[in-house]
Protein backbone atom coordinates (compact mmCIF):
# COMPACT_ATOMS: atom_id res chain seq x y z
CA UNK A 1 0.00 0.00 0.00
CA UNK A 2 0.74 3.63 -0.73
CA UNK A 3 -0.35 6.86 0.31
CA UNK A 4 -0.21 10.34 -1.38
CA UNK A 5 -1.92 13.18 -0.73
CA UNK A 6 -3.11 16.24 -3.20
CA UNK A 7 -4.53 19.01 -2.94
CA UNK A 8 -7.05 21.10 -4.83
CA UNK A 9 -7.67 24.81 -4.90
CA UNK A 10 -10.95 25.82 -6.22
CA UNK A 11 -11.13 29.64 -6.62
CA UNK A 12 -14.94 30.46 -7.01
CA UNK A 13 -16.88 33.90 -7.07
CA UNK A 14 -18.11 33.74 -3.80
CA UNK A 15 -14.78 31.63 -1.78
CA UNK A 16 -11.98 29.78 -2.33
CA UNK A 17 -11.44 26.71 -1.15
CA UNK A 18 -8.65 24.33 -0.91
CA UNK A 19 -9.64 20.53 -0.30
CA UNK A 20 -6.62 18.57 0.80
CA UNK A 21 -6.89 14.30 0.16
CA UNK A 22 -5.19 11.37 1.06
CA UNK A 23 -4.98 8.73 -2.41
CA UNK A 24 -4.24 5.04 -0.72
CA UNK A 25 -2.81 2.89 -3.99
CA UNK A 26 -2.57 -0.86 -2.92
CA UNK A 27 -1.60 -3.15 -5.50
CA UNK A 28 -4.60 -5.14 -6.66
CA UNK A 29 -6.99 -2.78 -5.50
CA UNK A 30 -8.55 0.49 -7.27
CA UNK A 31 -7.30 3.70 -5.41
CA UNK A 32 -9.39 5.49 -2.81
CA UNK A 33 -10.16 8.97 -2.14
CA UNK A 34 -10.31 10.08 1.06
CA UNK A 35 -10.85 13.91 2.40
CA UNK A 36 -8.18 14.86 4.83
CA UNK A 37 -8.86 18.35 5.27
CA UNK A 38 -10.88 21.49 3.94
CA UNK A 39 -9.98 25.19 4.12
CA UNK A 40 -12.18 27.77 3.22
CA UNK A 41 -11.71 31.34 2.72
CA UNK A 42 -14.39 33.52 2.48
CA UNK A 43 -13.11 36.43 -0.38
CA UNK A 44 -15.88 36.99 -3.08
CA UNK A 45 -14.24 37.95 -6.29
CA UNK A 46 -17.48 38.02 -7.72
CA UNK A 47 -18.53 40.91 -6.08
CA UNK A 48 -15.55 42.82 -7.75
CA UNK A 49 -15.48 41.05 -11.26
CA UNK A 50 -19.67 40.99 -11.69
CA UNK A 51 -20.24 44.16 -10.79
CA UNK A 52 -16.80 46.20 -11.13
CA UNK A 53 -15.10 44.73 -13.53
CA UNK A 54 -11.59 43.63 -12.57
CA UNK A 55 -10.52 42.28 -9.17
CA UNK A 56 -9.81 44.97 -6.59
CA UNK A 57 -6.15 45.38 -5.49
CA UNK A 58 -8.06 44.75 -1.75
CA UNK A 59 -8.95 41.54 -2.45
CA UNK A 60 -5.80 40.65 -4.44
CA UNK A 61 -4.09 41.45 -1.29
CA UNK A 62 -6.37 38.87 0.54
CA UNK A 63 -5.59 36.42 -2.26
CA UNK A 64 -1.91 36.40 -1.75
CA UNK A 65 -2.44 36.05 1.87
CA UNK A 66 -4.57 32.83 1.65
CA UNK A 67 -2.54 31.15 -1.15
CA UNK A 68 0.81 31.75 1.33
CA UNK A 69 -1.05 30.48 3.77
CA UNK A 70 -2.14 27.33 1.73
CA UNK A 71 1.29 26.86 0.74
CA UNK A 72 2.66 26.30 4.57
CA UNK A 73 -0.63 24.34 4.99
CA UNK A 74 0.04 22.03 1.74
CA UNK A 75 4.02 21.71 3.00
CA UNK A 76 2.86 20.34 6.80
CA UNK A 77 0.57 17.80 5.64
CA UNK A 78 3.05 16.53 2.93
CA UNK A 79 1.32 17.58 -0.21
CA UNK A 80 3.19 15.95 -3.06
CA UNK A 81 0.43 17.40 -6.23
CA UNK A 82 -1.29 20.14 -6.42
CA UNK A 83 -3.64 21.97 -9.06
CA UNK A 84 -5.12 25.31 -8.75
CA UNK A 85 -8.20 26.20 -11.02
CA UNK A 86 -10.58 29.37 -11.38
CA UNK A 87 -14.14 30.34 -12.76
CA UNK A 88 -16.37 32.63 -13.48
CA UNK A 89 -14.90 35.67 -11.43
CA UNK A 90 -11.79 35.02 -13.01
CA UNK A 91 -12.69 34.27 -16.08
CA UNK A 92 -14.47 37.37 -16.63
CA UNK A 93 -12.33 40.13 -14.59
CA UNK A 94 -10.59 42.63 -16.94
CA UNK A 95 -7.68 42.16 -15.03
CA UNK A 96 -7.15 38.63 -14.73
CA UNK A 97 -3.80 38.37 -16.54
CA UNK A 98 -2.27 40.69 -13.62
CA UNK A 99 -3.73 38.78 -10.86
CA UNK A 100 -2.63 35.66 -11.71
CA UNK A 101 1.11 36.98 -12.74
CA UNK A 102 1.40 38.66 -9.53
CA UNK A 103 0.02 35.94 -7.36
CA UNK A 104 2.67 33.43 -9.14
CA UNK A 105 5.67 36.03 -8.12
CA UNK A 106 4.41 36.18 -4.54
CA UNK A 107 3.44 32.92 -3.97
CA UNK A 108 4.63 30.47 -7.00
CA UNK A 109 1.02 29.07 -7.11
CA UNK A 110 0.22 28.82 -10.41
CA UNK A 111 -3.63 29.24 -11.51
CA UNK A 112 -5.09 27.79 -14.69
CA UNK A 113 -9.06 29.66 -15.78
CA UNK A 114 -11.04 27.05 -16.72
CA UNK A 115 -14.08 27.80 -18.89
CA UNK A 116 -17.71 26.46 -18.14
CA UNK A 117 -17.59 23.22 -20.09
CA UNK A 118 -14.49 21.89 -18.59
CA UNK A 119 -15.91 22.88 -14.98
CA UNK A 120 -19.04 21.10 -15.73
CA UNK A 121 -17.33 17.98 -17.34
CA UNK A 122 -14.83 17.69 -14.53
CA UNK A 123 -17.58 18.18 -11.54
CA UNK A 124 -19.98 15.60 -13.48
CA UNK A 125 -17.16 12.84 -14.07
CA UNK A 126 -16.30 12.54 -10.38
CA UNK A 127 -15.83 8.51 -10.03
CA UNK A 128 -17.32 9.06 -6.13
CA UNK A 129 -20.45 9.10 -8.01
CA UNK A 130 -19.90 5.70 -9.23
CA UNK A 131 -20.37 4.51 -4.94
CA UNK A 132 -23.73 6.06 -5.07
CA UNK A 133 -26.80 3.75 -4.23
CA UNK A 134 -28.96 5.34 -6.97
CA UNK A 135 -30.08 2.61 -9.22
CA UNK A 136 -31.47 3.03 -12.74
CA UNK A 137 -33.02 6.38 -11.73
CA UNK A 138 -32.20 9.76 -14.03
CA UNK A 139 -30.24 12.65 -13.01
CA UNK A 140 -30.54 16.31 -13.36
CA UNK A 141 -26.86 17.17 -11.76
CA UNK A 142 -27.02 20.97 -10.48
CA UNK A 143 -23.83 22.62 -9.39
CA UNK A 144 -24.74 26.21 -8.06
CA UNK A 145 -22.02 28.22 -7.78
CA UNK A 146 -21.30 32.64 -6.98
CA UNK A 147 -21.05 33.40 -10.56
CA UNK A 148 -22.55 30.08 -12.50
CA UNK A 149 -24.24 27.13 -12.05
CA UNK A 150 -23.53 23.44 -13.78
CA UNK A 151 -26.07 21.37 -15.20
CA UNK A 152 -25.54 17.93 -16.62
CA UNK A 153 -28.04 15.18 -17.46
CA UNK A 154 -27.48 11.09 -16.52
CA UNK A 155 -28.81 8.43 -17.75
CA UNK A 156 -27.96 5.00 -15.79
CA UNK A 157 -24.88 6.88 -14.99
CA UNK A 158 -24.03 8.03 -18.48
CA UNK A 159 -23.26 11.82 -18.52
CA UNK A 160 -25.47 12.61 -21.83
CA UNK A 161 -25.13 16.17 -21.76
CA UNK A 162 -23.86 19.10 -20.02
CA UNK A 163 -24.12 22.71 -19.90
CA UNK A 164 -22.84 25.83 -17.91
CA UNK A 165 -25.15 29.33 -17.84
CA UNK A 166 -23.83 32.65 -16.08
CA UNK A 167 -26.41 31.90 -12.92
CA UNK A 168 -24.70 32.45 -10.20
CA UNK A 169 -25.77 33.36 -6.31
CA UNK A 170 -23.67 36.07 -6.35
CA UNK A 171 -24.74 37.26 -9.50
CA UNK A 172 -28.83 37.24 -8.23
CA UNK A 173 -27.37 39.36 -5.19
CA UNK A 174 -26.20 41.80 -7.50
CA UNK A 175 -29.35 41.85 -9.45
CA UNK A 176 -27.39 40.67 -13.12
CA UNK A 177 -28.97 37.61 -14.09
CA UNK A 178 -31.77 38.56 -16.84
CA UNK A 179 -34.91 37.33 -17.56
CA UNK A 180 -33.34 35.81 -20.52
CA UNK A 181 -31.14 33.92 -18.84
CA UNK A 182 -33.80 31.64 -16.22
CA UNK A 183 -35.57 31.33 -19.42
CA UNK A 184 -32.50 29.66 -21.14
CA UNK A 185 -32.10 27.61 -18.48
CA UNK A 186 -35.62 26.27 -18.76
CA UNK A 187 -35.20 25.80 -22.43
CA UNK A 188 -32.01 23.87 -21.57
CA UNK A 189 -33.24 21.44 -18.77
CA UNK A 190 -37.30 21.30 -20.25
CA UNK A 191 -35.35 19.72 -23.77
CA UNK A 192 -32.97 17.77 -21.91
CA UNK A 193 -35.40 16.38 -19.37
CA UNK A 194 -38.74 16.32 -21.27
CA UNK A 195 -39.11 12.50 -22.23
CA UNK A 196 -38.01 10.90 -18.74
CA UNK A 197 -40.95 10.00 -16.50
CA UNK A 198 -39.06 9.68 -13.46
CA UNK A 199 -35.96 12.31 -12.67
CA UNK A 200 -33.88 13.53 -9.47
CA UNK A 201 -32.06 15.96 -9.05
CA UNK A 202 -28.61 15.82 -7.73
CA UNK A 203 -27.09 19.03 -6.02
CA UNK A 204 -23.66 20.14 -4.91
CA UNK A 205 -22.05 23.06 -3.86
CA UNK A 206 -21.76 24.52 -0.40
CA UNK A 207 -25.23 26.04 -0.24
CA UNK A 208 -27.19 22.38 -0.62
CA UNK A 209 -25.14 20.81 2.00
CA UNK A 210 -26.15 23.42 4.10
CA UNK A 211 -29.40 23.15 3.41
CA UNK A 212 -29.31 19.69 4.11
CA UNK A 213 -27.94 20.56 7.82
CA UNK A 214 -30.70 23.07 8.20
CA UNK A 215 -33.29 20.29 7.53
CA UNK A 216 -31.78 17.24 9.89
CA UNK A 217 -32.24 15.13 6.60
CA UNK A 218 -30.16 12.00 7.15
CA UNK A 219 -26.74 11.90 5.15
CA UNK A 220 -27.28 9.92 2.19
CA UNK A 221 -31.32 10.31 2.34
CA UNK A 222 -32.82 12.67 -0.76
CA UNK A 223 -34.39 15.95 0.18
CA UNK A 224 -37.96 16.20 -1.09
CA UNK A 225 -39.14 19.56 -2.72
CA UNK A 226 -41.72 20.04 -0.12
CA UNK A 227 -38.79 20.51 2.81
CA UNK A 228 -37.04 22.32 0.14
CA UNK A 229 -39.63 24.90 -0.20
CA UNK A 230 -40.24 24.84 3.74
CA UNK A 231 -36.75 25.61 4.65
CA UNK A 232 -36.89 28.11 1.86
CA UNK A 233 -40.14 30.09 3.06
CA UNK A 234 -38.55 29.95 6.22
CA UNK A 235 -35.11 31.29 5.56
CA UNK A 236 -37.05 34.08 3.16
CA UNK A 237 -39.26 35.00 6.18
CA UNK A 238 -36.32 36.39 7.92
CA UNK A 239 -33.66 39.23 7.67
CA UNK A 240 -29.98 39.13 7.10
CA UNK A 241 -29.14 39.34 10.46
CA UNK A 242 -31.69 36.97 11.94
CA UNK A 243 -30.40 34.10 9.33
CA UNK A 244 -27.24 34.37 10.89
CA UNK A 245 -28.08 34.49 15.00
CA UNK A 246 -31.41 31.79 13.85
CA UNK A 247 -29.35 29.01 11.77
CA UNK A 248 -26.10 29.96 12.66
CA UNK A 249 -24.89 30.53 9.13
CA UNK A 250 -21.45 32.61 8.33
CA UNK A 251 -22.07 35.90 7.18
CA UNK A 252 -20.57 34.97 3.27
CA UNK A 253 -23.29 32.14 3.69
CA UNK A 254 -26.25 33.87 4.64
CA UNK A 255 -26.98 35.74 2.06
CA UNK A 256 -26.35 33.82 -1.01
CA UNK A 257 -28.22 30.83 0.27
CA UNK A 258 -31.58 32.69 -0.77
CA UNK A 259 -30.25 32.70 -4.42
CA UNK A 260 -29.38 29.20 -4.21
CA UNK A 261 -32.13 27.63 -3.14
CA UNK A 262 -34.21 29.70 -5.60
CA UNK A 263 -31.98 27.89 -8.22
CA UNK A 264 -32.51 24.50 -6.98
CA UNK A 265 -36.20 24.57 -6.76
CA UNK A 266 -36.63 25.81 -10.16
CA UNK A 267 -34.55 23.27 -11.63
CA UNK A 268 -36.74 20.42 -9.55
CA UNK A 269 -40.01 22.14 -10.84
CA UNK A 270 -38.83 22.63 -14.83
CA UNK A 271 -37.49 18.86 -14.50
CA UNK A 272 -40.40 17.41 -12.69
CA UNK A 273 -38.33 16.32 -9.93
CA UNK A 274 -39.51 16.07 -6.68
CA UNK A 275 -36.54 14.60 -4.74
CA UNK A 276 -32.75 16.07 -4.92
CA UNK A 277 -29.80 13.71 -3.60
CA UNK A 278 -26.56 15.71 -1.81
CA UNK A 279 -23.47 13.83 -2.47
CA UNK A 280 -20.62 15.76 -0.30
CA UNK A 281 -18.44 16.38 -3.70
CA UNK A 282 -17.91 19.03 -5.87
CA UNK A 283 -15.29 20.62 -8.54
CA UNK A 284 -12.25 20.11 -5.85
CA UNK A 285 -12.71 16.63 -5.34
CA UNK A 286 -13.11 16.23 -9.06
CA UNK A 287 -9.91 18.33 -9.53
CA UNK A 288 -8.39 15.55 -7.47
CA UNK A 289 -9.12 12.34 -9.45
CA UNK A 290 -7.78 14.18 -12.73
CA UNK A 291 -5.10 15.16 -11.17
CA UNK A 292 -4.68 11.52 -10.18
CA UNK A 293 -5.51 10.68 -13.98
CA UNK A 294 -2.93 12.38 -15.34
CA UNK A 295 -0.40 11.22 -12.90
CA UNK A 296 -1.53 7.49 -13.50
CA UNK A 297 -3.42 6.79 -16.52
CA UNK A 298 -3.14 3.09 -16.53
CA UNK A 299 -4.43 2.62 -12.87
Amino acid sequence: MRLEKFAAIDIGSNAIRMLIANVVLGDATPPKFHKNSMVRVPIRLGEDSFTVGDISSKNLKRMIHAFKAFKRIMKVHGVTQYRTYATSALREASNTNTVLEKIKNKTGIQIQVIDGRKEAEIISTNSSFDGLNFGNKNFLFVDVGGGSTEFSLFKNGERLASKSFKLGTVRLLNNLVSKRVWEEVKEWITDHTGKYEKIAVLGTGGNINKLIKLTGIKEGKPLSRVELGSIYNQLQSLSYEERILKFELNPDRADVILPATEIYLRSMDWCGATRVYVPKMGLADGMIQEMFASLYPST
